[in-house]
């Protein structure tokens, strides 16, 4: 009966989201209520739930996430991506073209947010079609399909970094074998993929043709990639610190201290403040300037992973969880493969790669627990599936037609394909690697 309680909340949030048109955070927020009397909380518990949910969920995460999207905001505001870019497409010339622009998805990407590296790097593409004189989609399709590959699976991003705490794994752990899965996933999905591409007419709008940053403007090109990749070299190499010290030593607690992701993020942040920002003639009272803009950017995406938090806490305290682990764990069928299916499907009626990948989360927490499963793959599995299907209630899917100026037709052969081939990918990777070790 609880987990048939299960299946209504899931079905009022999507019914919230896609029919009621309410923003995520409320929609969570209400059936997290509505769950927590379905599964027979006690009334006046149901709130302390909700808020211990959402306080556990962004205690270890706010400062992660909003250092991380400071971060991507310097990096795209300061001319650092656009030096990537120029770097890349020279190094490789015009028959690699899409590799070129694939690895500046993919590294520009590491740093920034999806929808901020979006805007900021569409525009690069359709440079390089003026300059080329080839297909639009043909060259767009390896450079979003590095972008989803990064949100999808690598932290700094939300989604999987709001993972870790959800299944008690390790972020560089969950990094490094993201970076495993990320680098077939997005050749496949990118490059590979786009060669079936170059028919599909497209001209994109003149109101998204590039505003170059003059050269003289730009920073160094050592300086911008080295940058631009501090937080995942300090991420996993950070995390080998504390095995090198001795239990109960003053260094041990050093380092420990600086492999904290948190304070990675913040050091990460305070170095590019000064190598892209001061160093390059930037005042500190515009960088402060694009800093606030970037928690306005991440601000509603922070209140959708504490929604999911919050419903995550209640079916934990109503002890629903549990049922779900004692019932999935003798069902035929790998859990990394479950947890996939789990986030497609809730990805498919939803369209928010986000909302999928943490409402999936919540629900695998507890088998992860029970099976055994390893909860850095688990991460990845649901990301792949969160991934997944993107199609007309998805804001990227819109984003991609209009700015590429694409029929619908068009939009779900070359879009929703590629997305869908990154998932099926992610999952695939994920399966051998566990298979490995």
């Amino acid at each position: 009966m609880d987990i048939f309680a299960v299946l209504l909340v899931i079905a009022l949030l999507v019914g919230l989201i896609t029919l009621g048109k309410l923003h995520p955070f409320l929609a969570f927020l209400i059936t997290s209520l509505v769950g927590g009397m379905l599964l027979g909380i006690p009334l006046a518990q149901i709130p302390g739930s909700i808020e211990t949910g959402i306080g556990n969920t962004l205690s270890g995460l706010v400062i992660i996430i909003c250092v991380g999207a400071m971060f991507g905001k310097l990096v795209a505001e300061t001319g650092a991506a656009q030096r990537i870019a120029d770097v890349l497409m020279k190094a490789f010339g015009r028959k690699r073209i899409t590799w070129a622009l694939m690895l500046t998805g993919f590294i520009v990407g590491i740093p920034l947010f999806y929808n901020v590296g979006f805007v900021l790097l569409v525009p690069l593409v359709f440079s390089v079609m003026y300059q080329s004189k080839l297909p639009a989609v043909y060259l767009g399709i390896p450079l979003l399909a590095a972008l989803s590959v990064t949100h999808g699976f690598l932290p700094p991003h939300p989604s999987p970094t709001a993972m870790v705490p959800m299944f008690n794994a390790s972020i560089s752990t969950t990094l490094i074998y993201g970076l495993i899965v990320a680098i077939p996933t997005m050749i496949v999905a990118g490059p590979l993929f786009a060669n079936y591409l170059k028919r599909i007419p497209s001209q994109p709008l003149k109101s998204f043709t590039p505003k170059d940053i003059p050269d003289a403007q730009l920073p160094g090109k050592t300086n911008a990639f080295i940058t631009a990749l501090l937080p995942v070299a300090f991420i996993a190499g950070s995390s080998f610190l504390p095995s090198l010290a001795a239990e109960d030593t003053t260094l041990r607690g050093l380092f420990e201290l600086i492999s904290n992701p948190s304070v990675v993020m913040l050091v990460t942040l305070g170095i590019a403040t000064w190598t892209l920002g001061l160093a390059q003639g930037h005042s500190m009272t515009k960088l402060m300037e694009h800093y606030a803009e970037a928690i306005r950017d991440i601000s509603v995406i922070m209140l959708i992973v504490a929604g999911a938090g919050a419903l995550k806490q209640v079916f934990i305290d109503s002890g629903v969880s549990d049922q779900i682990a004692a019932v999935l764990q003798d069902v035929a069928l790998n859990p990394l493969l479950l947890g996939w299916l789990i986030a497609t499907v809730i990805r498919i009626c939803l369209g928010s790669a986000t909302v999928a990948g943490l409402t999936a989360a919540g629900i695998m927490a507890p088998v992860v627990a029970v099976t055994g499963a390893d909860p850095n793959l688990m991460i990845l599995a649901v990301g792949a599936g969160s991934l997944m299907c993107s199609h007309v209630n998805d804001s990227g899917f819109w984003m991609f037609k209009e700015y590429f100026n694409l029929s619908l037709k068009d939009t779900l052969k070359s879009w929703t394909v590629m997305e869908s081939i990154v998932g099926v990918m992610g999952l695939i990777s994920v399966l051998l690697i566990d298979t490995l070790i």
